[in-house]
């Protein structure tokens, strides 16, 4: 073995001050890149540049658009409800919860996606609209979908807040009044589901710290002890199918 490692030690050596002096005064061609800017010559490329700017910008708030507007806001705070009434700390792992709630997220907004994607992005994309009649058409189902989760109450408070005129139908309320009600609504709804998951796990937590008090185990952790039973609980009710189902149907 050490003779094995004493003969990479000297390939590697030969190569460092024989080969590669040779390979890197050999003439290979590398790319250049340049990055330049110049004077638009026609209004069509100032509108090009205005839209290539708006595009960066939509992307670039992509990741508070798909959190803040769709139902990825509950489903992953009941996911990390659950796993801190488990009490396994980071099992799952984030990255685990998080492209758990992506998929079931796209799953539940299938039908605004597919709606968005048939009026508005595949019209833009043939060229039969432009690009603010496509943002027009796009927001329409995904304000259909707020308005079915958000509360009248918390519409009340951003409307009052806001000091705009009373609304008559839903068409008179902003779409930066609805997001920020149905993002407080999302909250409330999830921090009621994660209470319901957490009763059955205080339970059995109360169960075990009061038979180690009455057994005299005080300097034993009830944690220890009741995190294979909440498991084994969670593993028979099939818990993963359960909980699923229950975020599914809130929608």
């Amino acid at each position: 073995m050490k003779r094995k490692w004493v003969l990479i030690g000297n390939i590697i050596l030969v190569f460092f001050f024989f080969i590669a002096p040779n390979v890197m005064a050999a003439d290979i061609p590398f790319p250049a890149i340049r990055i330049g800017m110049e004077p638009a010559k026609n209004p069509q490329d100032v509108a090009m540049s205005l839209q290539i700017i708006l595009v960066l910008t939509v992307l670039s708030l992509a990741p508070a658009i798909l959190i803040m507007t769709t139902s990825f806001t509950r489903i992953v705070i009941i996911l990390a409800f659950l796993r801190q009434g488990l009490g396994t700390q980071q099992v799952p792992p984030n990255q685990i919860l998080v492209g758990l709630a992506l998929f079931l997220t796209f799953f539940t907004m299938q039908p605004t996606f597919e709606q968005m994607d048939k009026n508005a992005i595949t019209p833009y994309l043939n060229g039969k609209i432009g690009t603010a009649e496509a943002f027009k058409k796009a927001e329409a189902p995904l304000r259909q979908f707020m308005f079915k989760q958000v509360r009248e109450k918390d519409l009340t408070l951003f409307v009052a807040l806001s000091k705009s005129s009373r609304p008559r139908t839903s068409a008179d309320i902003s779409t930066w009044v609805l997001i920020p009600a149905f993002v407080i609504g999302e909250l409330k709804k999830a921090f009621e589901m994660g209470f319901l998951i957490f009763i059955p796990f205080l339970i059995i937590d109360m169960v075990v710290a009061s038979v180690l008090m009455s057994m005299g185990m005080l300097m034993l952790p009830p944690v220890l002890i009741s995190l294979p039973f909440k498991i084994l609980l969670f593993i028979m009710v099939d818990g993963w199918n359960l909980i699923v189902r229950s975020i599914a149907l809130s929608f």
